[in-house]
């Protein structure tokens, strides 16, 4: 969950103090569960998962939902989906074989072949067992321009916290006496070879209330960590703060570069020179992305002005002459690289050695192409991939103009495409077999029409011969924050599990998301939170008038950010559901500031200590919501221990609640998996099965 925030503290603000906060859940009776590793908190969660398990699991249909699930996640013929680097083609591997998984290498030439051959570099199972620890991994971080010496970064049980050790790729082992740094919520990066800069905890007073690091330190090899230098330092207020190094396609630093995250999407650059730091002017509303052709990148999430008669609009991308904004990056002039035209955002940047690629969302569709810097102009090339998809960047080359990309939608696999920017080729080189016989369904794109007047888009896979009478058992998805973009995807698992029996599946495009740019998720954050709700809701209604399902066949699902929507539609609307997948959820939004880094995502919500603010939170937040005498769709609420950023407190309490209600609910707390509440594909194929069989006894049967 991205979710990025500033806890501005201030008497004048009107807020409570940090004591005050604390007392403000002294009336309820569940605060006991915040205790994440308490003992009473954890029996209490081994208590419901017996129960949930011991009814679910019991069902004859559970088995072959857990086998055709684990069946395709671990399937040989999946495609491995590759980085691109100097020293070879590596992927992320897992299997029935590799649980944890093993990182692998190959070459070009061979994983252009049906069947690439692979040599080991990390085996991850090997490890965990020689160590005797939980271990996830959480990526390789390479030095450029070599890629041989790397920090792998390993998580117990899925967290967010997790250590950093230095990997020697040539050797394929631990570097003995090596950069080793301890568990915690940290940010690590190379400067050079015998240089890391590093954001962590210091100390007291040292991590923000996110639960995040504002001082970065330079740590040099051998050198203990209580002597490091620092480097840069945000404010304690901030979501985070921290430094890295802009390096441009050849691997060649080109500067020092601090960031402030003050609330979401509201960030603060500064070039760290030798002289001092050079905070730049740019919108807070606004990301430094890179460097290309000698152009220093810049994505605009606002509007901005930046000197008279020169406008940009909001989700532009503009770009400077490095040369000059290294010298003067005060009085370096910005120019449009590009812009969106109307339903079209930004979804992604990605650089080749010579090109900037640009991947787009047209309403709600893919679109791909590149940009060259020539003459002092930019000249745009069309990927001509397949029209009406989801397309991807799977990685790129700075060493050459080569890439691969994805296209993939709700019925058709996924394939991975190999372009030469050099030439303009491109070529389908792998695709993923059919996991379900979609020959029965169709998609169809529609809009519901929000509270407001606004319309509201809307995807719908349905059977093709669906009867128009509401009977069809239909799973409605929404997450509508913190500007992520739901495009179409191919889920086999979602086919096998769920669609082939004949049911619909809706994907809904709400404020508050990203699908159509920035202003599309600002129409939708603190005060106007309640619209993300309402459009959620208009959908949902929207699926019953058009007879597409009725409230006895309409569930709702969604996990996170997307937990505390499908919270909001069974408290507020109640009537209309007859199942809700409630995953990883944030639900207490009195006091989710106070939980893992739910100060983190004040920006997306408002802050409960200011009373103007905690009375928006207050109309809406689901813990509270839950009363007696309501007839609730018997949620399934899903959690993980081991997930450190929403914790899984707020589920716990919200089952609780329902406890004490005598509503009916099912709760499985996953002991691992951190907030994907699975560590592995076997964990991720038994929540997968639990959900579709939950939904299959409320919506089917």
């Amino acid at each position: 969950m991205g979710m990025w925030r500033k806890l501005v503290v201030a008497a004048a603000a009107g807020l409570v103090s940090v004591a005050g906060a604390a007392q403000q859940g002294a009336d309820d009776p569940y605060i006991w569960l915040e205790d994440v590793h308490g003992e009473k908190a954890l029996a209490w969660a081994r208590h419901e998962n017996d129960r949930t398990l011991g009814e679910l699991q019991s069902d004859p249909r559970y088995k072959t939902m857990y086998d055709q699930a684990l069946t395709q996640m671990q399937a040989e013929d999946r495609i491995p989906y590759v980085q691109i680097t100097p020293t070879g083609l590596y992927n992320f591997w897992q299997d029935a074989n590799h649980v944890r998984g093993i990182y692998r290498r190959t070459t070009m030439a061979s994983y252009r072949t049906a069947n690439p051959k692979w040599e080991t570099v990390l085996d991850v199972d090997a490890l965990a067992k020689a160590e005797g620890k939980s271990w996830v991994y959480q990526g390789m971080s390479c030095l450029p321009p070599a890629y041989t010496r790397c920090l792998v970064f390993l998580s117990q049980g899925g967290s967010d916290a997790n250590v950093v050790r230095e990997f020697d790729l040539r050797t394929k082992s631990l570097v003995a006496g090596g950069f080793n740094l301890p568990e915690g919520k940290q940010g690590v990066t190379w400067e050079d070879e015998n240089t890391l800069l590093v954001g962590r905890d210091w100390g007291r007073g040292t991590m923000t209330p996110s639960g995040y690091a504002f001082i970065t330190k330079r740590l040099k090899r051998g050198q203990p960590l209580d002597q490091a230098v620092e480097v840069f330092r945000g404010e304690p207020t901030d979501v985070s703060a921290g430094a890295y190094v802009m390096r441009d396609t050849d691997g060649r630093a080109q500067a020092l570069v601090g960031y402030r995250s003050i609330e979401v999407f509201n960030n603060q650059y500064a070039l760290l020179k030798r002289s001092g730091k050079v905070v730049l002017n740019l919108p807070r509303r606004s990301a430094v992305q890179g460097i290309i052709d000698g152009r220093m990148l810049v994505s605009l999430d606002e509007a901005w002005a930046p000197s008279p008669g020169v406008r940009f609009a909001p989700d532009t991308i503009v770009s400077y002459d490095l040369a000059a904004w290294k010298r003067d990056p005060l009085r370096a002039k910005p120019s449009l690289v590009w812009a969106p035209g109307k339903r079209q955002s930004l979804s992604g940047l990605a650089t080749t050695h010579g090109k900037l690629v640009v991947n787009m969302l047209d309403n709600v569709r893919g679109r791909l192409f590149t940009l060259d810097y020539v003459k002092g102009r930019w000249r745009k090339t069309n990927v001509a991939l397949p029209l009406n998809a989801t397309v991807g960047v799977a990685t790129t080359d700075d060493r050459s103009e080569q890439a691969m990309f994805t296209v993939t939608d709700y019925l058709t696999p996924s394939t991975l495409w190999f372009y030469n920017g050099a030439t303009g080729s491109l070529q389908k080189i792998k695709s993923s077999p059919a996991r379900f016989d979609a020959s029965r369904h169709v998609v169809e794109q529609l809009e519901a029409v929000s509270r407001d007047g606004t319309r509201i888009p809307y995807f719908l896979i349905r059977p093709r011969e669906m009867k128009m009478d509401g009977s069809t058992p239909t799973l409605l998805y929404g997450y509508g924050g913190f500007q992520s973009q739901e495009v179409p995807y191919y889920s086999g698992t979602l086919g096998k599990l769920w669609l082939e029996a004949g049911n619909a599946y809706v994907v809904a495009n709400l404020r508050g998301g990203g699908e159509f740019g920035p202003e599309w998720h600002q129409a939708a954050q603190g005060a106007h939170k309640q619209r993300t709700w309402d459009d959620y809701i208009a959908v949902a209604e929207d699926l019953i008038q058009r007879k597409i399902s009725s409230p006895r066949r309409l569930g709702v699902v969604g996990g996170s950010q997307g937990g505390l929507l499908v919270g909001t539609a069974i408290t507020q609307r109640p009537e209309l559901f007859n199942a809700a997948i409630v995953q990883v959820p944030l639900f207490d939004m009195l006091r989710y500031h106070l939980i893992g880094a739910g100060a983190s995502w004040i920006g997306e919500y408002g802050d409960p200590r200011i009373p103007e603010q905690r009375a928006w939170l207050e109309a809406y937040s689901p813990y509270q919501k839950l009363r007696a005498g309501v007839t609730y769709p018997t949620p399934f609420i899903e959690t993980s221990t081991a997930d450190d950023r929403v914790t899984p407190v707020h589920g716990r309490k919200a089952a609780a609640r329902l406890a004490a209600l005598k509503d009916p609910y099912y709760y499985y707390e996953n002991l691992e998996g951190g907030h994907a509440a699975a560590a592995n594909l076997p964990e991720t194929a038994r929540r997968l099965a639990l959900e579709y069989l939950y939904a299959t006894r409320r919506l089917v049967d």
